[in-house]
This record gives structure tokens, C-alpha cells and sequence, in this order.
């Protein structure tokens, strides 16, 4: 592996990003195809993606960091949260305001298309407590709050919490080894998982860290030590597949088994195996320019489009309505909203996310009086769960 760059981490968020927009689009407008309609899926590679960046990023720094010292944690925890914290705020806040409208826009969707109405609550609620658990990150944790705003933001909680633990994580990792420690923690997590559920809470979203933990480690275990034996990168492959096909945490019929494990196998290939034929070829489009970009915006595309695409879809169908068939809206709604969601997602990113990104580095030199050396800013830190 390239200690610099992993190329194919860049299409594979901008894939990602893609996947969760149109399978909302179709969701949203009646028109459904197998496996691109699930944009849950897509969040699933985002899942892998992280844990598969946190662990790369640590192995880099192992050298010059000292991660037995709480310093270290402070520093890890302050990237992280200026990273997913500033756009969040931003896009929350358009969310609170507008939520009474797109709430509006939602029945007006549901009704037609003959789906479930969402709570009122999940759109309208912009009380103190609400506000107060968003802008602390501890909504995912409480089944009442994890789902209860019009953005896809459950699974921020989620990676949230996934920082909180990984200092831990990797302690454990380097005390047990990293497949052990791995499937220990998964174990854990589905204890856990188990328990919460026979007493009686059950979450709306999979917003809570032991639901979806397995993924997170599967994603750890890609990044850990490729230069060792085709024996022991087998062994992290298995062990990967195994947590992928943990039955907790979101849909679980054949077909989500069957693409989370290929979602580990294909991204495990294009990490240890890009050397070969087709695989080459894949991993070097997915580090090509269009696709970095992709990558780039894929944050900001996550959390903005469905401040778009559910005003956009409603007139739609207020306009059209039976006139125009389910291919039709989807097209028509795509139209407006895809270039829409990515000209907002590149002026976010210019003028909230790097801003941000900047702040925090500048509080981490402060506190630890140095900066982050050069070899760690070529990585690709832009990766955020959905």
C-alpha cells in the first residue's frame, strides 16, 4: 500500500455519497431499481471507509504519536469533531428552520406514492433538547432523538461514537492483535446490541455504536499491516467477511448480506490486490479527477440533498402528479437536484469545511505547540460517515 494515498478511497466516497442521493431520489419519487433503491447500503461502505481511514491514518502517525497518552486521544478527538462538527451545525440549522415546510413537502410525497407519513416530531421538533443533543453529538444514543431532524444525520451520532471508542480500539488491538481484538470488541458490541434489545428499546436507525460496530472493524482490519503474508492478509480478509455478515444492525434479508460481502471483498481487492489487470484499473478511476472530486463533496452531499431533493420532488409531483410516470419524476427530479446538491455541497465545502478543518488543526498546534507533519496532510482525512 501507498503510505501517501490509497487512490480508490476517493471514488469509493464519492460512490457512496452518489448511492445514498439516488437511492433517496428513488425513494422519493416512486421509480425503484434493485440494490441502487437501498441507500442504506451506501452508508454501510461509508461505515468501512471510516474504520478503514482511522486505521491507516494511525498507523502512519504510530511512528511520532504516543497513543497510551490521553494528549493523543484530545488531539484524534478535536480533528474528528471539526471535521463532521462545522458543516453539521450549518446544515442543521437550515434544517430547523425550514423543517415545518419540508415536513409539508413530505406528506405531500408520502400520501401520493402511498407510503407510511413520517412522525411530525422528526421534521418539526426545534426544541431546547432536541438542539442541545445534535450540537453535542449524543442523539444517536437515544432512540427518541437519534432520528428526529430532516437530514440523514443518525449516522454522524454513529461516527461519533466510533471516535470516542477507537482510542480504545486500538489499545485493545495492540494488546490482543487486531483480528482478535477485533472479533472480541464485535462480540462485545453484540452482547450489547442483544441486551439493549430484550429490554425493550429499539432504535429507528442503527445510530447506536454497538448496531453497526462490526462494520467499523471490518473496516480497521483492510487497513492493518499489508505488507504481511498472503496467509495473515487471508486471515483479516475472513475475519472481515465474518463481521460484515454480523445479522445486527439495519436490513438483513439476502440481498444486504450479499453486498455488505462484497463491499468487503471488492474494497479489500482494490486496497491489497490494485496491482492486478482489471482491479489496476478500477482503483486508478477511482483516483482519477472527476472521482476525487466526487470524494471530496461527498460530505456535503450527504447532509445537503435531502434539504433539496424532498422540496424538489414534492413540486414535482404537485405539478404533475399522475401525468407523469415514475421514470419520469425521477428524471425530472434528478435534473434539478443532483447539480443543485453538488454546486451547494462545493461552496460548503470552500467556505465551511476547510475553514473548519483549518480551526481545527490551528487548536491542535496550539495546545501541542507543533504541527502536523506533512507526510499526515497528504492523507485523505475528508471521509465522513453519512
Amino acid at each position: 500500500m501507498d503510505v501517501r494515498r490509497v487512490e480508490c478511497l476517493d471514488g469509493l466516497r464519492g460512490v457512496a455519497a452518489l448511492w445514498v442521493l439516488i437511492g433517496h431520489m428513488m425513494i422519493l419519487t416512486g421509480f425503484r431499481l434493485p440494490l441502487m433503491s437501498q441507500p442504506d447500503l451506501g452508508v454501510d461502505l461509508f461505515i468501512l471507509l471510516s474504520g478503514f481511514l482511522m486505521m491507516f491514518q494511525y498507523r502512519l502517525r504510530a511512528a511520532s504519536e504516543d497513543w497510551t497518552a490521553p494528549g493523543t486521544w484530545a488531539a484524534f478527538w478535536t480533528r474528528r469533531f471539526f471535521r463532521l462538527a462545522p458543516l453539521f451545525y450549518v446544515t442543521l440549522a437550515a434544517a430547523l428552520i425550514a423543517g415545518p415546510m419540508i415536513y409539508a413537502d413530505r406528506v405531500a410525497i408520502d400520501s401520493f406514492l402511498g407510503q407510511a407519513l413520517q412522525p411530525p416530531e422528526r421534521y418539526t421538533d426545534a426544541g431546547f433538547t432536541n438542539i442541545a443533543l445534535h450540537l453535542s453529538f449524543l442523539f444517536g444514543l437515544l432512540p427518541d432523538y437519534a432520528f428526529r431532524t430532516p437530514l440523514p444525520d443518525w449516522s454522524l451520532g454513529l461516527e461519533m461514537q466510533f471516535y470516542l471508542a477507537f482510542p480504545f480500539l486500538i489499545l485493545l488491538g495492540r494488546r490482543l492483535g487486531w483480528v482478535a481484538s477485533a472479533l472480541l470488541a464485535a462480540a462485545i458490541g453484540v452482547g450489547i446490541a442483544l441486551f439493549v434489545r430484550a429490554a425493550g428499546v429499539e432504535f429507528p436507525m442503527p445510530s447506536f455504536l454497538p448496531l453497526k460496530l462490526q462494520l467499523f472493524l471490518a473496516g480497521m482490519l483492510i487497513a492493518v499491516d499489508p505488507g504481511d503474508s498472503r496467509a495473515q492478509l487471508g486471515t483479516r480478509l475472513g475475519a472481515a467477511m465474518l463481521l460484515a455478515a454480523i445479522p445486527i444492525g439495519g436490513e438483513q434479508d439476502l440481498l444486504h448480506i450479499v453486498v455488505r460481502e462484497f463491499l468487503v471483498i471488492g474494497f479489500f481487492a482494490l486496497v491489497h490486490w490494485r496491482r492486478i489487470g482489471m482491479i489496476a484499473w478500477v482503483s486508478r478511476l477511482f483516483g482519477s479527477r472527476p472521482f476525487y472530486w466526487l470524494g471530496e463533496l461527498s460530505y456535503g452531499t450527504y447532509l445537503i440533498h435531502l434539504l433539496i431533493l424532498q422540496p424538489v420532488a414534492a413540486a414535482v409531483i404537485g405539478q404533475f402528479g399522475l401525468g407523469l410516470g415514475a421514470i419520469g419524476r425521477f428524471v425530472l427530479t434528478g435534473a434539478v437536484v443532483v447539480p443543485a446538491t453538488y454546486a451547494l455541497a462545493f461552496a460548503t465545502y470552500r467556505l465551511v469545511e476547510l475553514p473548519g478543518q483549518r480551526m481545527g488543526k490551528a487548536i491542535i498546534g496550539r495546545v501541542t505547540g507543533r504541527t502536523a507533519p506533512r507526510a499526515h496532510q497528504t492523507l485523505p482525512e475528508k471521509i465522513a460517515a453519512p
